[in-house]
């Protein structure tokens, strides 16, 4: 995974009224954490953490008034209406050390003919991983699946260097049956109709 480089500033002002002047100004509050330090607050520029965020558990490499350090997204808060990033906690990282964190899984292929419906048991695979080497995303094909069947966590192919950050037999995906669709008023007067028909002949 490539790094992104983002440049920021050490924080001193704190509370809702400093959050809202920082916003007003398209930039956003974070704060830093790990390694048993203490937390740093930083202010990045919005835009380029916009950017940056559209890649799962980016490698940002981060330059806060001479704060230089490798930092994972762990956790982004967002407007509930507008979508604009509010804060993000930044999680502080080493070339060759292990993270845990959580990889979106993509499906290919199509389910065998019946119109099932796949289930997402998991969003997303936890995995452990070289916090340099995290996989953005992991494939799980669903080719000619049919009800009843699922995908376990240990049938997920995984790259190189990362591994299950869940119990193997865990379920990621499952099929589930067609639930049969419930007749509208319009065909139940038919049936009604129908079925008086019948019984007068």
């Amino acid at each position: 995974m490539a790094e992104v480089k983002i440049s920021g500033e050490i924080r001193k002002e704190f509370g809702k009224g400093a959050a809202r002047r920082i916003r007003r100004d398209s930039k956003v509050p974070a704060v830093v954490y790990g390694h048993g330090g203490d937390p740093v607050h930083v202010t990045l520029p919005g835009h380029d953490l916009f950017l940056a965020l559209k890649t799962p558990n980016v490698l940002i490499s981060l330059n806060a008034d001479g704060f230089k350090e490798l930092v994972i997204p762990k956790a982004v808060q967002r407007d509930p209406l507008k979508g604009f990033i509010e804060h993000v906690d930044l999680l502080l990282v080493k070339r060759g050390e292990k993270v845990n964190v959580e990889v979106p899984i993509h499906t290919e292929g199509e389910l065998a003919p019946g119109g099932n419906l796949l289930e997402h048991v998991l969003n997303a695979l936890p995995v452990e991983a070289e916090a340099t080497h995290i996989p953005e995303s992991v494939s799980v094909s669903v080719e000619g699946l049919e009800a009843g069947d699922s995908v376990l966590a240990k049938d997920i192919q995984l790259p190189k260097g990362t591994t299950l950050g869940v119990e193997e037999d865990a379920v990621v995906l499952q099929v589930l049956a067609a639930q049969a669709e419930e007749p509208t008023a319009e065909e139940e007067a038919e049936e009604a109709e129908a079925a008086a028909e019948a019984a007068e002949s």
